[in-house]
């Protein structure tokens, strides 16, 4: 089946009713016809492989990601970083505890607002960010391997909406 049919008739567009895939005991299906499984263990097999590829500049899975979204310009604040990035307050903290020690980052609270934490990269910081972007790209894209330019536009929408969804109150 192709993705094409299966996007044009499964998933419901904003609007087009509440369509139900579980009920009752149907939420635990086999491993491979549970969504729930299957991103999580995309998600596991994505940050294993960031983790082997990441190693040689001593960050974790979960590391470089505030590291780039400082280099980008994406965020200059610890909660700034946290909203950015999807990660707890108090995790990005911890987080940027470690990356400070590692001597990538540095964080000075703000002189006009005493509760803001700004974060900058340092020049280690700097030279990590633009090191690692091609290796993060490298795993991404062997990832995607086999995927058409469509599928990736596909997967992308697919997965941005699986998102939204988890933002929304429940009903």
């Amino acid at each position: 089946m192709s993705v094409k049919s299966v996007t044009s008739r499964a998933v419901p567009r904003p609007g087009d009713g509440n369509v139900r895939f579980y009920e009752g005991d149907s939420a635990y299906r086999g491993k491979q016809d549970s969504v729930g499984y299957l991103v999580t263990l995309a998600h596991r097999t994505l940050s294993k492989s960031l983790e082997a590829q990441l190693q040689p500049f001593n960050l974790t899975a979960n590391q470089w990601a505030p590291l780039l979204a400082i280099a980008h310009g994406q965020c200059d604040t610890v909660a700034g970083c946290a909203r950015e990035t999807g990660i707890d307050a108090g995790a990005m903290t911890r987080m940027l505890d470690r990356l400070e020690a590692k001597g990538l980052v540095r964080r000075q609270r703000s002189d006009e607002d005493r509760r803001v934490v700004n974060v900058a990269l340092t020049t280690a910081g700097k030279t990590v960010a633009r090191d690692i972007s091609p290796v993060i790209s490298n795993v991404l894209n062997r990832q995607l391997n086999g995927f058409s330019q469509h599928e990736f536009e596909v997967i992308k929408d697919l997965l941005q909406r699986f998102l939204a969804n988890g933002e929304r109150p429940a009903e």
